[in-house]
Formats: structure tokens, C-alpha cells, sequence
């Protein structure tokens, strides 16, 4: 027996009828959608289907076959065949594409071929493996594959798990396989419109084929069978033929791919990273993130699909050459320093990175400086390495004069990659940085924001094809692994001077391309870099929370769910751990009998939030699940949380404000997230009360008010809109008359809340089908309400449709002050993908110009405060909010001042209004008592 042949037998040919488990998965889970409204339920079950089929088989051959749209020979046969089939659910076929999308990018093979379906792409694959000696595992849950059954092919429902051989065919259906044809025809299929012989079932068929052998004898003998079922087929003798032909697996199809090619390949993580934060399945995208590709496979493959050709294979890119090592200096003494502060003092350009023993840069030890000037070449300034033996080395103390010399003159040109870190741990170290020039991790962002590694080492791999040292190189990992105090001086000189090095290097091949595109360079240069330096004030100044008030807080939140709980208990009929999903499934499905509208990956009743809140309507139990995990989320990530955040040194909380994180310009911020807490509900506020001024001062709150409707007036030019927002009108309250025609006064709270829901909705490019769930209401109302907007607001509609077609003729859409998103799928043939471009092509211009003003709103208030008020600090950017710290008698004198500039960062066709507070707290400067507008 060949290697080959002991292969095949070890390891089956696993073929997937991609249509049969995607309509099962669809129908198998409740309607689930993400925040964008979009239809998720289908993609999430198959793809759990699949990664637990990779992972139980770990094929060497697979392949998903889907079938065609079109007709195919069968209707050519039959005209009606299929014919009595509804049309596809709209939420169904719009989770195709994204479907495909993520098979590729799994690596998966995939074939769907016009004219044909995917049973006879299985059926000819099934039969070259058997052929070749190699065994198949048909995953499947249609009867009609069963004829294809031997000892090689076998029937696998995933769902069931079940294998079917053909003893099980037996068992299942009465008859062999080879008899399945002819017990299909027999009974014809209501699903297919294939006809059969009236009144007879799966029983009759059976015993009629066991008795005479085969259908051509019961056609023969067809005299032979008495009554009214004898008369049935007789009647139906010449049909029979055609429904057996209907019934008939082809099996000898010309295929893109052989079934020996049919190879899983490497899975694209991110592709599969981008589509599974896109779907909002979260679990899947922290699995990536952490190096578990959930049972993908990691062989390379080759990928078929209608449009391939015979010999189509997805070749693997060859390898790139290394560049150039690193010369490295380590400075050990004065003479070294002295002669490299020389080099320094005399460059164009100054590289820097620093190293640090702890990541949160308001508290880290500076370890060493890296410095760079010239491509191929860094110094390493070791300042507290530790470990035992260490050599000795320069003192931090004595060095500072003539380090805060260098770095703080804003005449000497500095770069870094994310140089907000260096400048804070530079600042706890009592030097500030001045005279940044340029960040590499910004422009990789400015140039493509869509890209989600903007790191040193994801950008030198890509733009440079070098291999940095990682981290885990030189100071290992899990619980053994040292802080770079600890790291031996050479390796960590090597590790610090290539960093500096490969930064510059960056530089060189990044910025020039920046320098290309005019309206980039012009976000670079005006917003981004000048905004290091204004970000790292604010995360430096940081916020003061009321720790007792924390506490208390969360023992309220405590308390209100021991009260829950006891509630939980009541209805429950016994005690139980709300914590548990597997007790509360216990308690919901099995003693309380509610039905299971979902299953979780594992195959059990699920108990996850949008399934309870489905079963509210039918229980108390789940709504008094879902309030209690809402307090205790509220409580573990806030209440009990935020204490651990205050920095010891300075008692404040310093969150960390991410530049390059969203691919609209948003600001994001973690360790911790001040941007999640939520606004909207008592408890959400509860907690802004923790946030508190210092003796004697006050907060200030400015938020701009709808200005994302706002900019879709300026952009549409429509001037219904941008009368109702000249005019001072609640835009909800216009929308909701202009669309449901009635009088402003005569608008009810329903109305509104529809209108908002639209108004808001459009932004972010949602479906009658979205819409119609938020609101609860059927989605023929839905799309009757969008379409009644786009008549009242034609220009609204216009600039969507003229904004699709620019970025589609371009590859990309801008924001009001040139920011880039680039829409690779804009022009995909893949219908789901082209469709999100779509979306996105909309709502980025919106999005992106509201985070370049609250940008450009922040560099101005900076330099106004610097000028006129240093004793007031912006301590927090929260959305489209600013908050502000200072003396009670100053703040509340230049509160309404810094709310006018904000008004007029940008001039708009519609007033740009800013609603501002006072308060000790941030909840009360929230609720804003002052109000500016630009007066447009």
C-alpha cells in the first residue's frame, strides 16, 4: 500500500453541503443581528458547525459546496422542479456573502458552479474518492445523498451526530442505498416539486421496494397492487421515470478541483479578525487575538470557485529577504554619551524609544533610552538594569540636565512609533517632550486606516520585510517572564537599538508616501501628530473618582441583585446560581419548560441575552436574569474596577487614548474604558457621579449636540434639514412630521421614537429588516417609513447614492478635511461585502469628519487654555464630549468661552452647537445648563 493510499484511509475526504447546514443553521438559532442591525444568527451557527468539525477531524481533504442560483438540467427535465419553493428570506441571503467570506478566509475549499447543484458536485467528488481507495465523509442532512452510501462513503449529520453507513441507511430508510432512488421517485419530494405516486410515504415505498426488488419491477408489476393506493400508481406510471431521473446524484461533472486537491490552506487570521469584528462575534475575535484559530486548519490549499479554472491554486508569497541587522553601541560611559549627545544635538531627525519595566506608562521605571539617526545604526543608554553582575552604568539623575536639554527643545525634530507612551514615562521621569515631528504607528493609520496592526513589528514585517526581535526574544514568557530590568544588557541592547532603528526606517519608507496624497498629509501633520502632545497632557492630568462613592455604589449594585436573585429563587421554585448557564438552562428548559430558541456551540440550550430577552415576554425568570447581569456587569467592570485604577502616586485615574484604533479617526481609550460607561440609564449615571473635582473646583462638560445628523445635513445640502437645524427645531420631532405628515405639535413620543430610529439609522447605512426589529414593528412598515424620509429629504438620498458611486469610482471616500477610508470591497462581486463597503462609504464621511472637529476642537482649546487659562486642564474626550477641570470662579468665566470655540473649529451650512455643564461631578456638568452654536 502506497504513503498516498494509507493517507486517504487514515484521513476521509469530508465534503459539506454548504446549502443544506446553512438553511439549518439559520433556522436552528434565533434572529441574531449586530448593533448595525445586519442579520448574524446563519453565519454564527455555521461557522461554530464548522470550526467544531475541524477541530474533531482535523481534515487533510475538505470542501463546502453550495449550490448555484440559476437552473440547472433538472428544470431543463422538469419545468416546475423546485418550482413551489418560497423565496429565500431576505436576513438569510443577506448573511451569504459574509458566509462565503469567512470559508475563504478560513481556508476552507469552496465550490459553487452555475448549472449545477451542489448534490452533484458531491456526488462526483464522493465518487473519484471511492475510486481512489480514499474513504468520504458526506456531511449532510438531505436523504437524498443516502444513495450515494457505500463502504467507502458515509453520511454525517453534525447536528444529530449520527454517521450513516449503510447499515444505518437501512436502519433509517427501510431499503439499501442502492435502492434510494428509486424510493425517492416513489414517494416524489413535496420540497423539490419533484412528483411521485400520491399517498405513498417513506413505509409504503419501502415495503413496496422490498417486496418487488426494485421500481422497474414495480412498474412492471403495477397490476399487481390492489385499492386505491394500486390505482394512485398506476396513474402515475409515466411520471415515474422522470421523478427517478429528477430523484439521480450525478456523478461525473467536470470540476474546477479534483478531490485530491481539495487541501485546507493557512487560515487568513486577518481577514478572519476584520469579519468577525465586523459580525460583532466577539468570543471568536478575543480567540484570535489570543493565537486560537478555533479549530482552523493550517495546511496550505488550493480555493475553487465558479470562476476557476482547472488548475487554480492559491500560491504561497515567497519569502522576502531579511534586511540588514542592527550595529549597535551600548553607552556605558561619559566619553560614549558625550559623543553620542554630540550626533544627537547635530541630526536632522532624532529617533527615540524608551524602555520601561511595566507597561502602564504613568507608573514604569525607565529602564534605558534607544536612539537613532541614520539607518542600520543605534544607540542603547542602559539607566537601571538590576539583575546580578550587571555592569555598571550612567545615572538616570546625573544624565537628566542634558536629556531634558535634547528632548525638550522643540527646535530638535524627534520621531517615535506610538510616542505617546515614550512622552508620559518621560514625563513621570520630569522631562517633556517637545518638537514631535513623527509618529510611524500615525502614518501607517493616515495611509491605511482600514488596517488594524499599525505595530513596529506587523509594519516592519510588511513595509521593510524584516523580522523584528519580539519581546518574548529576550525577556520569555508566561509567569517566568522578567521585566526588561532584568534583562541582560546585550540582548536588551539589541532588542532597544533595532527598535530606534526599524522606527526610522519605517520613517523613511512610510512618510513619503504620506507626503503623496496633500489632503493626508494635511490630517497628519495639522491633527494627528499635534495631537500626541495634547492627548498625553490629558491622559497625564487624568481624573479624580470619589472611591467611597464607588463603594457604596457597589453595594447598592450588591444588595439590588441579592434582591434579584431572591426574586430569581421565587420563580424559580429553588435556589440556583444565576451565574451558571448550565443551571439556569436546567431551570429554564427542563423544569420550567420554555422553549429552546437557541443552542450554544456545544449543542445546548442557550442562555444568552438576546434568547432571555426573547423569553421575557413568556417568564419573569429571564428579565430578572437579564436585570441582574446588567448590575453585575455594571459592578465588575466599574464599580469594583475603578478603584483598582487609581494610580497610587498621583490618586487620579490615566486612562490611555488610542489614535490608531478605529478606521473612522475616533478616539478610543482603555485601561480602563471611560468611553463605555453608559449615559443612558440610571446606574450608568450613578457611576458619572464617581467622577469629582478636587477640593474647590468644578467640571466642565461640552458636548456637541446631533452632530452626526448635523454633518449629514451640510453634506446632503438638503434643505428641508438644513432649515429644521437653522431653525432650532428637535430634528427627531421635524423628521417624525415630515415622514409620518404631522404637525410639529401633534408628534407623539412613538413617533419620535421612530424618527430617531431612522434619523440615526440611515447614518449607519440600516435595512428595512434592522429597523423593523428595533422598532418591533413588521418590515413592509419599516421600509414604507425609510422610503417616506428619502421623499421629505431627497437629499439625503441623493448624497448616499452620489457618495456609493464616487467610492466606487475611486476606491475611496474623505472626510470634510481630506481623512481617508479606503474600501477595498467596494467593487467585490461578493455581494456582502460590497454591500458593507456600501454602508461604510456612507456613514465614514460622517463619522470621520465628527472625530477630525472634536480633534481640531481639542488642539484649539489646548492652545486657548495654554495661553488664557493654564489653571484649567482638559482631564477627559468621551465621544463627542470634552471634559474640563478647574478653580470654581475660573472655569465657570471661560466655560462659555471654550464652548464658542468649539462652535467655531469648522465653518458648516448648519449651526455646530455645543451644550455645556458645571457640576462638582461629571453626571451634573452632564446635564448641560449652557448652550453655544456657531450661528450658522
Amino acid at each position: 500500500m502506497t504513503d498516498a493510499v494509507q493517507r486517504a484511509a487514515r484521513s476521509p475526504l469530508i465534503l459539506i453541503d454548504g446549502s443544506s447546514w446553512l438553511f439549518r443553521a439559520f433556522h436552528a438559532l434565533p434572529p441574531l443581528s449586530n448593533s448595525r442591525g445586519e442579520p448574524t444568527g446563519a453565519v454564527y451557527g455555521m461557522g461554530n458547525m464548522l470550526r467544531r468539525l475541524l477541530k474533531d477531524y482535523a481534515p487533510e481533504h475538505i470542501c463546502v459546496v453550495f449550490d448555484a442560483p440559476g437552473d440547472n438540467f433538472r428544470h431543463e427535465l422538469y419545468a416546475d422542479y423546485k418550482a413551489n419553493r418560497d423565496e429565500t428570506p431576505e436576513e438569510l441571503s443577506a448573511q451569504f456573502p459574509p458566509l462565503i467570506e469567512m470559508i475563504e478566509a478560513m481556508g476552507l475549499p469552496l465550490i459553487s458552479m452555475p448549472g449545477v447543484e451542489a448534490d452533484d458536485v458531491i456526488g462526483t467528488l464522493a465518487c473519484q474518492a471511492r475510486a481512489a481507495g480514499q474513504d468520504v465523509l458526506v456531511v449532510t442532512s438531505d436523504k437524498d445523498m443516502a444513495q450515494l452510501v457505500d463502504a467507502r462513503v458515509h453520511l454525517l449529520d453534525t447536528m444529530k451526530n449520527r454517521r450513516l453507513d449503510a447499515t444505518g441507511v437501512i436502519e433509517k430508510f427501510g431499503v439499501p442505498p442502492e435502492r434510494i432512488i428509486d424510493y425517492l421517485a416513489l414517494m416524489g419530494d413535496t420540497s423539490d416539486n419533484i412528483p411521485g405516486v400520491p399517498g405513498v410515504g417513506p413505509k409504503t415505498a419501502a415495503k413496496w421496494l422490498n417486496e418487488f426488488g426494485s421500481l422497474d419491477a414495480i412498474i412492471a408489476r403495477a397490476d399487481e397492487i390492489k385499492g386505491k393506493v394500486g390505482e394512485k400508481l398506476r396513474a402515475a406510471l409515466g411520471q415515474l421515470p422522470m421523478a427517478r431521473e429528477l430523484a439521480t446524484i450525478r456523478c461525473d461533472l467536470t470540476l474546477p478541483l479534483a478531490h485530491d486537491a481539495l487541501e485546507p490552506r493557512q487560515p487568513d487570521s486577518d481577514a478572519l479578525l476584520a469579519l468577525f469584528r465586523r459580525m460583532e462575534f466577539h468570543r471568536w475575535v478575543d480567540e484570535l487575538q489570543r493565537g486560537d484559530e478555533g479549530g482552523a486548519p493550517a495546511n496550505p490549499a488550493p480555493l475553487a470557485t465558479a470562476d476557476s479554472s482547472d488548475s487554480a491554486v492559491v500560491a504561497e508569497p515567497a519569502p522576502r529577504p531579511e534586511s540588514a541587522p542592527t550595529v549597535v553601541e551600548t553607552v556605558l560611559d561619559e566619553a560614549a554619551f558625550t559623543a553620542m549627545m554630540q550626533r544627537l544635538h547635530s541630526a536632522e531627525l532624532i529617533c527615540f524609544d524608551t524602555e520601561t519595566d511595566s507597561l502602564d506608562a504613568h507608573q514604569a521605571r525607565l529602564v534605558g533610552l534607544a536612539f537613532a539617526i541614520e539607518a542600520g545604526h543605534g544607540w542603547y543608554l542602559p539607566l537601571a538594569h538590576d539583575y546580578l553582575g550587571v555592569p555598571a552604568q550612567l545615572s538616570l539623575t546625573a544624565l537628566l540636565p542634558q536629556l531634558r536639554t535634547l528632548l525638550e527643545d522643540p527646535q530638535r525634530p524627534k520621531l517615535a512609533q506610538n510616542a505617546k507612551f515614550d512622552m508620559n514615562v518621560l514625563a513621570a521621569h520630569g522631562i517633556q517632550v517637545r518638537g514631535l515631528l513623527h509618529d510611524t504607528m500615525l502614518q501607517s493609520y493616515v495611509l491605511d486606516a482600514a488596517s488594524n496592526r499599525h505595530d513596529m513589528d506587523s509594519l516592519a514585517d510588511r513595509h521593510l520585510g524584516h523580522t523584528t526581535i519580539k519581546f518574548s526574544d529576550v525577556a520569555g514568557k508566561g509567569k517566568n517572564q522578567l521585566t526588561f530590568n532584568q534583562v541582560s544588557l546585550d540582548i536588551a541592547a539589541r532588542y532597544s537599538a533595532e527598535d530606534a532603528d526599524i522606527t526610522l526606517r519605517l520613517h523613511q519608507a512610510l512618510y513619503p508616501r504620506v507626503c503623496e496624497i496633500e489632503s493626508l498629509h494635511k490630517v497628519y501633520r495639522e491633527i494627528e501628530i499635534p495631537l500626541v502632545s495634547v492627548l498625553a497632557q490629558v491622559e497625564q492630568a487624568g481624573v479624580k473618582v470619589d472611591v467611597p462613592l464607588l463603594a457604596r455604589i457597589s453595594q447598592e449594585l450588591a444588595e439590588r441583585m441579592a434582591a434579584l436573585q431572591q426574586q430569581a429563587f421565587t420563580e424559580a421554585g429553588g435556589e440556583f446560581n444565576l451565574g451558571s448557564p448550565k443551571q439556569l438552562g436546567a431551570i429554564l428548559y427542563e423544569k420550567l419548560q420554555l422553549p429552546v430558541l437557541g443552542k450554544t456551540p456545544k449543542g445546548e440550550p442557550s442562555t444568552a441575552e438576546d434568547v432571555l430577552e426573547e423569553l421575557a415576554a413568556q417568564h419573569p425568570l429571564p428579565r430578572l436574569i437579564l436585570d441582574w447581569r446588567g448590575l453585575q456587569k455594571l459592578r465588575s467592570t466599574y464599580t469594583e474596577q475603578l478603584p483598582q485604577a487609581v494610580n497610587p502616586r498621583t490618586r487620579r485615574i490615566h486612562t490611555s487614548y488610542h489614535q490608531a484604533v478605529a478606521a473612522t479617526g475616533r478616539l478610543s481609550s482603555s485601561d480602563p474604558n471611560l468611553q463605555n460607561i453608559p449615559v443612558r440609564n440610571a446606574e450608568g449615571r450613578r457611576i458619572r457621579e464617581a467622577f469629582i473635582a478636587e477640593p474647590g473646583n468644578l467640571l466642565l462638560s461640552i458636548d456637541y449636540s446631533q452632530i452626526e445628523l448635523r454633518l449629514m445635513a451640510h453634506f446632503s445640502g438638503d434643505p428641508r434639514l438644513q432649515q429644521a437645524f437653522r431653525d432650532g427645531r428637535d430634528i427627531h420631532q421635524a423628521t417624525a412630521s415630515e415622514v409620518f405628515g404631522l404637525p410639529l405639535d401633534e408628534v407623539g413620543s412613538e413617533q419620535r421614537r421612530a424618527a430617531k430610529a431612522i434619523n440615526f439609522g440611515l447614518i449607519y447605512g440600516i435595512s428595512a429588516f434592522g429597523l423593523a426589529r428595533q422598532l418591533g414593528i413588521p418590515r413592509g412598515e419599516a421600509q414604507a417609513y425609510i422610503e417616506r424620509f428619502f421623499g421629505r429629504y431627497p437629499g439625503v438620498k441623493q448624497f448616499m447614492d452620489g457618495t456609493r458611486m464616487q467610492a466606487r469610482e475611486t476606491g475611496y471616500v474623505e472626510t470634510l478635511f481630506g481623512r481617508r477610508l479606503y474600501l477595498k470591497d467596494i467593487l467585490s462581486r461578493n455581494q456582502g461585502l460590497r454591500q458593507y463597503a456600501e454602508r461604510t462609504a456612507i456613514n465614514a464621511p460622517l463619522q470621520g469628519t465628527a472625530a477630525d472637529l472634536i480633534k481640531l476642537a481639542m488642539l484649539d482649546v489646548a492652545q486657548f487654555l495654554a495661553a488664557e487659562a493654564p489653571e484649567v486642564r482638559m482631564i477627559m474626550q468621551v465621544h463627542d464630549e470634552l471634559v474640563f477641570e478647574g478653580e470654581a470662579e475660573r472655569l465657570t468665566v471661560v466655560a462659555p468661552r471654550i464652548a464658542e470655540r468649539m462652535c467655531r473649529i469648522a465653518p458648516l451650512a448648519v449651526p455646530l452647537v455645543a451644550d455645556w455643564g458645571l457640576g462638582s461631578q461629571w453626571d451634573a456638568a452632564h446635564q448641560a445648563s449652557g448652550h453655544a452654536s456657531s450661528g450658522a
